[in-house]
C-alpha cells in the first residue's frame, strides 16, 4: 500500500472515532495493522476480555512471529489461565491449557509440565512462582506493564503506536478544499452554492439549468472569481471554510517510513512466575547496522506468512532465550538502570589543545583522527591513538587583496576570530572551516600532516555561523550560513556560487542539508526560532516551523537518515531535545532531563541510530532516541565545561568533549578503548615514516565495515592512513621466515564429532570466540571456545581447543539441496553482524538459520538460477546481493520478500562480492576472471575489466574469482588460482599483481588479515603463505609440515578455505579438503609471522617490481 493510501486510512480512522463508530474504528485498526491503539488493548485487558484482546493483536502479529510476540502471547493465556483456576473453574483451565498453552510446550517441555501440575493444587498459589500473586485486577494490572513494554519492543509495533498529530476534522477539511477547487472551476459561480452529494464532482448550474462547458475547454480559468466558503454539509458538523493557507509541510517529498530502533525492554524467557520489567541489555551495533530486525521467532515456516519478514543486528538472540526457565522474576520497579555498555564513558584520552575548542568532528572514514577549531580561530588536527597533534594552525586571511572591505575593516577593528565550525567532506579529502568574521576556508587532506589550503571564500557580511557539504546534482558543494540572514551554496571544486536563499528575517544559525527519495534540500534556522526549508531551486522557503526555545537551535538527522532531531536553547537559558514530525511539521517526542537554566547554548550529537547526547549541566546526557526519559548522564571525571562542545566518530565508539583549562577529553566504549589501542600500538613499532605503497586517492583508511571472501561483513581495528610496514634495518639481511616443524609456530586441529568429506567456507563469529563452516555435504559445523581459568575473554585461540557446539535439540543446520547434489554445488554463506543468524545455500534455496537453535527460520529463492555468492548491503541488513549460477546478481530484499534489481554484466556464475559504504559501490567478480563496479544508488555498472592472467598460466573454465575490500575501502584484493591483485575502485586499475610461477600450485583461498595488513593465502599443495599486504611481498611460509601429520604428507590434502580473526590480527583458519579445520598463531615470543621484506630500491609502489615467490632467480625463496 502507498505512504498516501495508508494516510487515507488514518485519515478514515480519525473520522470515524470523531462521528463516535467505536467499534468500527477498532476493527479498522486491527484489519490495516497500521496503527495499534494501545489505550483500547488497556481497557480489553482491564476487562479481562481476552478472546478480544488476542483478536485485536491478530492484526499485528502472531504468536510464532518472534520472540517479543510469543511472550505477549504466553502472558496473556497464562493470565487467563491463572484467573480460571482462581475461579475454581477446572474444565475451563483444562480448555485453556490444551487449546491455547499446548504450543509453547514445543519451546520448553518442563514448563509446559509445571503448568500442568497447577491442576492439582487447591490453590496455585501454593506453587513459589506464584505465591505473590493477588487479586485478579492487580494481577491484570501488573501484567499490562509488562505487556505495554514487549508490545513497545516489539518490531513489528514499530511506528504503529502513536497516532499521527492531525487538525481536527482533516478529511472534512480536505473534502471542503477539493470542493472549493472544483467551485472555482465553474463557468458561473454562485456565491452560495448547495452542495447535495459528494459522489460525483460539483458544478453549478446556469440559470436556464444547463450545464456550464467543461472547465478542461475553458480558456478563462485564470480570471475566475475567487469562490466563497461551503456552508455547512450534513448533520455532523460543518465543513469549515478553508483558512488562509500555512506554510506547506515537507509531506509526501520528505516522508518515508522509519526504522526505530526499539526501546530495551526484557524479550527474555517465558517463564511460570510474575512477568519481568527487566532491560534488555543491547548488543554492540554495527557501523553499518540499518535498525532493521531480525524474524526472532524459531518458527520454521516464517516465509509462508504474508507478513513481510526483516533482518536486523539490534535485536540479540541471547541464550537466555530458550530453553525457556523459571527464574524467580520480580518486577523492576526500584530497580537501578545502568547506562549501556556500548555507551562511550570511560575517559581514554586528555588532550591539551591550547585555546577553547569551539567545535570539533571526527574524520569520517580515519575514524581517530580529530578536527578542532578553537576561540581565537586556531586550528588542531589530532590522531587520537597516539595523542599526537599533527598540525596546528593559527587563523591568518590568505589573500588580503581578494577580501571585501567590510571584511577588511572588520579585521582592523577586532583582529580575534573565532571559529564557528568545522566539519570534514564525506570522504575526509576536504574540510571546511567557517570563521566568526565573513570568511570560510576550505583544506583538502592528503592524510598525516599534509593539509593544503583550497579555498578561501569571502561568504557573508558578518560571521559565518555554519558550514555543512551537500551534493545537489552530484556535485559536492559547501553550504553556509550567515548573520546576514542568508544561506549560500558554494562550488566546493571552484568555490563559484551556485545558490543564495533568502527569506529569513534573523541571522541564520545553522544549517542542515539532507535528501530523501533524491530530493535535495535544506534545512535552516535562524535566531528568532524560524525553522526553513529550501530546495535547490532559488524558489524561496519550502516551510516556516517554530524551534522550541526560540534562539539558537541546532537539527541533526539519525545516521540512516530517517529521523530528525533538533536541540536548541532559549534567551533564557531553558534547552530542549525533540523529535520531529517532517510531515506534519510537528514536534513528535520532546525530550527530558535538562538543567533548568541551561549557562550557555546546549550542543548536540546523535550516533548509531539510538542515541542522543547534549552537553549540559557539567555534564553529557544521554538519550535512547525512542525514551523521552534521561537514559544516563556522565561527568567525564570532572571538569567540563558548563555545557561542553560534543562529537562523535561515525561508528559512536568515540565521543571528543570540551573541558575547562583549553582540554579535551575523548570517552571511549570498549571498541574505541580497542581502536585506540591498536592505533597506539602501531604507532609506537613505526619508528620510520610510513611507505605509502598505494596511493590513497586523498583517503585515508579507516574502521569500517569489510565484507570477507566467504561473504561476511564485520568492523575492523583501525591502521594509519597510509598502508604501514614495521621499519626495517637495511643494515641487516633480511630472511624469509620459514615454518616448517610443529613447534615453530601454534597450530591446532580442531575437535571433530561429525566426519565431512571437505569444508568448502569458513568464518570467525564477529564476537571472535567462534569458528563456522560450511561442509560440501551441505551441513554448518560450529566450534566455540568458553571461558575458563585458562581463556578469560573466551576468545579463539590455537593454545586451547573448542567444542563443536550443537544445540540441545541435537538438530542440525543443513541447506536445502533440492535434487541437486551438494557435493557439486556451490556454497556460499553470510553471517549477522551479531552473530545471530547466518544466512546460507548449497545449490537449493537460501537458508536463515538461527544459531542460538540452529533452526531454520526461512528459506527463499529456489533454483534455478542457484545462488553462488551472497553479501549483506553495509546500510541496510535488509537488502543482500546474491551473486547467482546464471551469470547475474540479485538485489533483494528480504523484508518485502522481492528482487528490487537484476545486474547483468558477467558471463558465468558469481564467485564473489564485496560492497564499499565508503564509495557506495559493489564490486562483483565472476568465473570469467571479470571484475565489474555497480553504483548502489540506481545499480548501474559503472566499469567493468578482465583480470589481467599472468602469461604461460592457462586457467581452469570455471576458476573462482574472490573480490575484499582494504580496510580504506577504496582498494581491493582480487583472489584468482594464478594470482594476488589489488586494485584501485574508481578507476578499476590495478596497482599490484603477485603472479604464481608457471609451474607453481595454484591459490585455492586467501583474506586480508583484520587489519588489512597482511594477506592469508593458501595453495593447493598445502602451503600457507603470509604476504605482506602494501607490497605484495612473501614475510612468512608455513609448509605442510608444519600441521599436516606424516600420514597425509603425501595425500592430496590441502587447504580449500581460509579465514582471518576478526580482531587479532595474527591468527587465522584454514578448512580442509578433508573435512578438517586448523587454526594458527604465531609462537608467542614471536608475536607475527615473519618480518616484512624491505622494499625494493627504496620503493615499494610498484606493480611489476614485486617478483613472485614461485621465480627462479636466486635471491628469491622457493615456495
Amino acid at each position: 500500500m502507498s505512504s498516501l493510501s495508508r494516510e487515507l486510512v488514518f485519515l478514515i480512522l480519525q473520522f470515524l472515532d470523531e462521528e463516535k463508530f467505536k467499534e468500527t474504528v477498532h476493527k479498522l485498526e486491527q484489519e490495516s495493522g497500521f496503527f495499534f491503539n494501545m489505550k483500547y488493548f488497556e481497557d480489553e485487558v482491564h476487562n479481562g476480555n481476552w478472546d478480544e484482546v488476542e483478536k485485536y493483536l491478530s492484526g499485528f502479529t502472531k504468536v510464532d512471529d518472534n520472540r517479543y510476540s510469543m511472550k505477549i502471547f504466553f502472558e496473556i493465556r497464562k493470565q487467563k489461565y491463572l484467573e480460571a483456576l482462581d475461579r475454581h473453574d477446572r474444565p475451563k483451565a483444562v480448555d485453556i491449557l490444551v487449546k491455547d498453552l499446548k504450543v509453547f510446550s514445543t519451546f520448553n517441555e518442563e514448563l509446559f509440565k509445571e503448568i500442568t501440575q497447577l491442576l492439582t493444587l487447591e490453590n496455585f498459589r501454593e506453587n513459589e512462582q506464584l505465591s505473590k500473586y493477588g487479586d485478579t485486577k492487580s494481577a491484570r494490572a501488573i501484567m499490562l506493564v509488562e505487556l505495554k513494554k514487549l508490545i513497545e519492543a516489539n518490531p513489528l509495533f514499530r511506528d504503529k503506536l502513536q497516532f499521527p498529530t492531525l487538525r481536527t476534522s482533516r478529511l472534512r477539511t480536505l473534502i471542503n478544499q477539493s470542493l472549493n477547487w472544483q467551485h472555482q472551476l465553474c463557468k458561473n459561480p454562485r456565491p452560495n452554492p448547495d452542495i447535495k452529494t459528494l459522489f460525483v464532482d460539483h458544478s453549478c448550474r446556469l440559470p436556464n439549468d444547463a450545464r456550464a462547458p467543461s472547465p478542461v475547454n475553458n480558456p478563462l480559468l485564470g480570471s475566475l472569481p475567487k469562490a466563497e466558503g461551503f456552508p455547512p454539509l450534513g448533520a455532523h458538523g460543518p465543513f469549515q471554510p478553508t483558512p488562509s493557507p500555512v506554510p506547506t509541510p515537507l509531506a509526501g517529498w520528505m516522508s518515508s517510513p522509519s526504522s526505530v530502533p526499539h526501546p530495551a525492554v526484557s524479550g527474555g524467557p517465558i517463564a511460570l512466575g510474575a512477568p519481568s520489567i527487566q532491560a534488555l541489555k543491547h548488543p554492540r551495533t554495527p557501523p553499518s547496522n540499518s535498525a532493521v530486525d531480525y524474524p526472532s521467532g524459531d518458527s520454521d515456516h516464517v516465509s509462508k506468512r504474508t507478513r513481510p519478514m526483516g533482518i536486523s543486528d539490534e535485536v540479540s538472540l541471547g541464550v537466555n532465550m530458550l530453553p525457556m526457565t523459571f527464574p524467580g522474576q520480580a518486577h523492576g520497579h526500584n530497580q537501578t538502570f545502568k547506562a549501556p555498555d556500548d555507551l562511550p564513558k570511560t575517559v581514554a584520552r586528555t588532550l591539551s589543545q591550547g585555546s577553547s575548542p569551539m567545535s570539533m568532528d571526527f574524520h569520517p572514514i580515519k575514524q581517530t583522527l580529530l578536527l578542532v577549531g578553537t576561540n581565537v580561530g586556531d586550528i588542531g588536527l589530532w590522531e587520537v591513538g597516539s595523542r599526537e597533534r599533527l598540525v596546528q594552525k593559527t587563523f591568518k586571511v590568505w589573500d588580503l587583496s581578494k577580501c571585501s572591505m567590510p571584511l577588511q575593516a572588520a579585521l582592523v577593528k577586532e583582529p580575534v576570530v573565532s571559529v564557528n565550525r568545522v566539519i570534514w567532506s564525506p570522504d575526509g579529502s576536504l574540510f571546511g572551516v567557517a570563521y566568526s568574521r565573513h570568511i570560510v576556508q576550505l583544506y583538502s587532506y592528503h592524510g598525516g600532516e599534509d593539509m593544503r589550503q583550497h579555498l578561501e571564500i569571502d561568504a557573508h557580511v558578518g560571521g559565518v555561523n555554519d558550514i555543512a557539504f551537500s551534493t545537489p546534482n552530484k556535485q559536492l558543494c559547501v553550504t553556509t550560513c550567515g548573520d546576514d540572514k542568508t544561506i549560500k551554496v558554494w562550488d566546493a571544486a571552484t568555490g563559484v556560487k551556485r545558490y543564495t536563499f533568502e527569506g529569513h528575517e534573523a541571522p541564520v544559525y545553522s544549517i542542515c542539508p539532507h535528501y530523501k527519495e533524491n530530493i535535495q534540500f535544506i534545512f535552516s534556522t535562524a535566531l528568532d526560532g524560524k525553522i526553513k526549508a529550501w530546495l535547490y531551486d532559488n524558489m524561496g522557503s519550502r516551510v516556516d516551523y517554530e524551534a522550541p526555545g526560540r534562539w539558537c537551535t541546532t537539527m541533526a538527522y539519525s545516521a540512516d537518515g530517517t529521523r530528525l532531531f533538533s536541540c536548541g536553547t532559549s534567551k533564557d537559558g531553558e534547552s530542549f531535545i525533540v523529535e520531529w514530525n517532517e510531515s506534519e511539521g510537528a514536534v513528535k517526542r520532546t525530550y527530558q532531563g535538562f538543567h533548568k537554566r541551561s549557562l550557555g547554548v546546549v550542543q548536540f550529537d546523535t550516533t548509531k541510530n539510538r542515541y542522543l547526547a547534549a552537553g549540559d549541566d557539567f555534564s553529557i546526557k544521554f538519550w535512547d532516541m525512542d525514551t523521552i526519559q534521561l537514559l544516563t548522564a556522565i561527568d567525564a571525571d570532572g571538569g567540563l565545561q558548563a555545557s561542553p562542545r560534543i562529537r562523535f566518530n561515525k561508528e559512536g565508539s568515540l565521543l571528543a568533549v570540551s573541558a575547562n583549562d583549553n582540554m579535551i577529553k575523548v570517552m571511549a566504549n570498549s571498541d574505541g578503548l580497542r581502536l585506540l589501542h591498536t592505533v597506539e600500538n602501531l604507532s609506537s613499532e613505526s619508528s620510520k615514516p610510513a611507505i605509502n605503497s598505494i596511493p590513497m586517492v586523498e583517503r585515508p583508511a579507516s574502521v569500517v565495515s569489510i565484507p570477507g571472501m566467504n561473504g561476511d561483513s564485520r568492523n575492523m581495528v583501525d591502521v594509519k592512513p597510509v598502508i604501514t610496514e614495521e621499519s626495517n634495518d637495511k643494515s641487516k639481511v633480511w630472511k624469509l621466515t620459514e615454518v616448517g616443524e610443529p613447534s615453530q609456530c601454534r597450530s591446532l586441529r580442531l575437535p571433530e564429532n561429525m566426519r565431512v568429506t571437505k569444508i568448502s567456507r569458513l568464518i570467525f563469529t564477529n564476537s571472535g570466540n567462534a569458528i563456522l563452516a560450511l561442509a560440501s555435504n551441505a551441513i554448518h559445523l560450529l566450534w566455540k571456545w568458553q571461558r575458563n581459568d585458562r581463556n578469560a575473554t573466551g576468545k579463539a585461540t590455537a593454545s586451547l581447543p573448542p567444542q563443536q557446539w550443537q544445540p540441545a535439540s541435537g538438530i542440525l543446520m543443513t541447506n536445502d539441496v533440492a535434487e541437486t547434489n551438494p557435493e557439486e554445488a556451490v556454497p556460499c554463506f553470510a553471517l549477522s553482524k551479531n552473530d545471530s543468524y547466518v544466512m546460507s545455500a548449497s545449490g537449493g534455496k537460501i537458508s536463515l538459520f538461527n544459531m542460538m537453535t540452529f533452526k531454520t527460520m526461512a528459506t527463499f529463492m529456489p533454483p534455478p538460477p542457484a545462488a553462488t555468492f551472497l553479501a549483506f548491503h553495509p546500510q541496510d541488513n535488509n537488502i543482500i546481493a546474491i551473486g547467482m549460477d546464471d551469470s547475474t546478481i540479485q538485489i533483494y530484499n528480504v523484508r518485502v520478500d522481492e528482487v528490487k534489481s537484476k545486474l547483468k554484466g558477467h558471463s558465468k556464475r558469481i564467485t564473489g562480492l564485496a560492497f564499499s559504504n565508503v564509495l557506495n559501490v559493489l564490486v562483483s567478480s565472476g568465473a570469467d576472471a571479470q571484475l565489474c563496479v555497480w553504483n548502489t544508488d540506481g545499480w548501474e555498472k559503472q566499469k567493468s575489466k578482465v583480470l589481467q592472467i599472468p602469461q604461460g598460466r592457462s586457467t581452469s573454465s570455471l576458476s573462482d574469482t574472490r573480490v575484499q575490500f582494504h580496510q580504506d575501502q577504496v582498494h581491493f584484493l582480487v583472489v584468482h588460482e594464478t594470482q594476488l591483485a589489488i586494485y584501485e575502485t574508481t578507476k578499476l586499475e590495478c596497482m599490484k599483481q603477485w603472479p604464481v610461477r608457471e609451474s607453481a600450485a595454484p591459490i585455492t583461498h586467501a583474506t586480508f588479515s583484520c587489519d588489512s595488513q597482511l594477506i592469508y593465502t593458501s595453495f593447493m599443495d598445502a602451503t600457507i603463505c603470509v604476504f605482506s599486504s602494501a607490497n605484495l611481498r612473501l614475510r612468512c611460509r608455513v609448509n605442510p609440515s608444519a600441521y599436516l601429520p606424516a600420514s597425509l604428507s603425501n595425500s592430496n590434502v590441502h587447504p580449500l578455505v581460509i579465514a582471518a580473526h576478526p580482531q587479532e590480527s595474527n591468527m587465522f583458519a584454514v578448512g580442509l579438503s578433508d573435512g578438517g579445520v586448523h587454526i594458527f598463531e604465531p609462537l608467542e615470543s614471536e608475536g607475527k609471522w615473519g618480518v616484512a621484506p624491505p622494499p625494493e630500491n627504496g620503493s615499494a609502489s610498484a606493480v611489476t617490481a614485486t617478483p613472485s615467490v614461485g621465480a627462479s632467480a636466486s635471491d628469491q625463496p622457493q615456495r
